[in-house]
Parts: C-alpha cells; sequence; structure tokens
C-alpha cells in the first residue's frame, strides 16, 4: 500500500510539473514576441526621428519672394510635421523691386551695396526657440548667395545644439556656398549640406529628399 502511494505521489507530481513548464513556454513565447514587436516598433521609429533630435520638435523658417521657396517650404513642413516660420521684411518687395534687369531696382542697388541689404523684418523671434532641435531654413538664390532677408534671422538667434539645414529655390543657380555662409554668419549650430529645388519643385522631389535625410 505504501509503495502504492509513493507511485501515485510520483504521477502527480509529475503531472504538476509538465503543467508549470508548459505555462512557461507560454510565457516566454509572449514575452518573446512582445520583444519582437517592439524591436519591430522600434526599428519603424527610428528612421523618422533620425534627423529630429531629442524632443523631435522640427522648424521650417523661410523668406519667399515669389512663392516659389514658400511651396518648398509647406511641402517640407506637411511631410515632417514641423511648425512654420516666415521672414516677411517691414517693407516688403514689389515685383518692381525684384526686377533683376534694372539697373536702378531695390533688389539691384541693394546687390551693388552691401552695406544696404540690412533688411528689418517684422519679426525675428521664435516662440519655444529652445524647444527645436532641427530648423531648416529656405530662401530664394539671389546672385549666387541667399537672399538676404534671411540674414537677419540668423544673425538674430543662437543655433547651439541644433541641427540646422539650409534649402533654397532658383531657376538655375546651384545652392553653392550660401549654406556656408550662413552657417559662418551664424557661428553657432550644425550645419549639414543643404539641398537646392528648382523653381517648380514637385512634392515628390521634395519628399525623395526628406527622406534621403532619414536614412
Amino acid at each position: 500500500m505504501k509503495n502504492k502511494k509513493i507511485i501515485i505521489m510520483g504521477l502527480i507530481c509529475a503531472f504538476l510539473m509538465g503543467v508549470l513548464a508548459g505555462c512557461g513556454s507560454n510565457i516566454n513565447a509572449n514575452q518573446a514576441e512582445k520583444s519582437q514587436k517592439e524591436e519591430i516598433n522600434d526599428d519603424s521609429n527610428k528612421e523618422s526621428t533620425e534627423i529630429e533630435g531629442k524632443s523631435g520638435k522640427v522648424l521650417v523658417v523661410y523668406y519667399s519672394a515669389t512663392g516659389n521657396t514658400e511651396a518648398v517650404a509647406k511641402t517640407i513642413a506637411e511631410t515632417m510635421k514641423a511648425d512654420t516660420f516666415e521672414l516677411k521684411p517691414v517693407k516688403p518687395y514689389s515685383d518692381d523691386d525684384l526686377n533683376w534687369s534694372n539697373n536702378n531696382s531695390r533688389v539691384t542697388k541693394e546687390h551693388d551695396n552691401p552695406d544696404s541689404r540690412n533688411v528689418q523684418l517684422t519679426a525675428t523671434t521664435v516662440d519655444n526657440w529652445k524647444s527645436y532641435d532641427t530648423v531648416l531654413i529656405g530662401y530664394p538664390i539671389w546672385w549666387g548667395i541667399a537672399a538676404w532677408p534671411v540674414d537677419g534671422f540668423v544673425k538674430a538667434n543662437d543655433f547651439t545644439g541644433k541641427t540646422v539645414i539650409p534649402f533654397c529655390t532658383s531657376v538655375s543657380s546651384d545652392i553653392g556656398d550660401s549654406g556656408n555662409l550662413l552657417a559662418k554668419m551664424a557661428g553657432t549650430g550644425n550645419w549639414l549640406e543643404g539641398e537646392r529645388f528648382r523653381s517648380s519643385a514637385s512634392k515628390k522631389d521634395v519628399q525623395t529628399w526628406i527622406e534621403s535625410l532619414r536614412k
């Protein structure tokens, strides 16, 4: 009888150990599956935050003389879910002011006399400026350099700790040294290589460039 009880107890213990082992396997499997899902989510999020810094806040600053740069800036902001800040001269440029072929036009006189390029802006201070980790600065190309209305903004702000990416629009000119000149003017910030878009750039052109920044 005693031996029979021992055998029965042994069978019960073996059964319980099997049940517990099965539960442990399920728990480990669930944990592994959860870990795998989290890893996949982390990988998918990594691409979208690579250039966005710790808080992920992005700001698109732009000056647009004829609307071309504004169109690119808005596509960037829409794609990156960024805020925008438009640079507006206190005295806006009229069509006549922008007549490059007229030696007496405002923009030609400013080009010929660098001292007159100090264009006053309606605002250079961005709300919660410190919260932005990435700043994209857009402008048209004037005589091979950034349109000078952006100079006032660059000089007025501290870009320390920020990634700065210039972009420009132009009918034929490349971005050239415009970004480097702005970086020297700023004196702070991690300025990356910029991009030039043709005046009639499509949304696809802009979005393709943004994707290249995330790689």
